[in-house]
């Protein structure tokens, strides 16, 4: 397709809220999924520390 300005192609043929909505919508999921995964890996690093540490201490003890 071809337009003839910027605002003809924002518009997109008067479907322009629906291919920028889905895009905006994509890509906040995008940056949640990211966000959420970096949470978790934080998270399971953390526990995995505290289970060493109290495996470590276990050892230890008479």
């Amino acid at each position: 397709m071809n337009w003839g300005s910027a605002s003809e192609f924002f518009a997109m043929g008067g479907y322009g809220l629906y291919v920028w909505g889905s895009f905006g919508v994509t890509a906040a999921a995008l940056l949640i999924e990211a966000v959420l995964v970096r949470k978790r890996f934080a998270d399971t690093r953390r526990t995995l520390r505290r289970e060493l540490a109290a495996d470590r201490n276990d050892q230890y003890e008479p």
